[in-house]
């Protein structure tokens, strides 16, 4: 895969393809959605990320996320 647009990579969030910035990291990408942090879980490339490493990784081109949100009921 190549990056479609300068300074652009192509990231698939949930199954749809996204244009994102070079930089934007998994915090600031569920943010820009959002999505509530407390009620969420995230996958990346099929690996379970805990809450307190979003802000710090950075997307890559390909990179596959899965956002799935927590509901709790009875």
């Amino acid at each position: 895969m190549s990056e479609t647009v300068q300074g652009r990579l192509t990231i698939f969030v949930n199954g749809h393809a996204w244009q994102v910035g070079v930089a934007m990291t998994l915090g600031e990408l569920a943010a820009s959605c959002g999505l509530d942090a407390r009620r969420l879980l995230v996958e990346l490339n099929r690996q379970t990320l805990p809450r307190e490493e979003w802000p710090a990784r950075t997307l890559q081109h390909g990179d596959r996320v899965e956002f799935i949100r927590v509901v709790a009921g009875g």
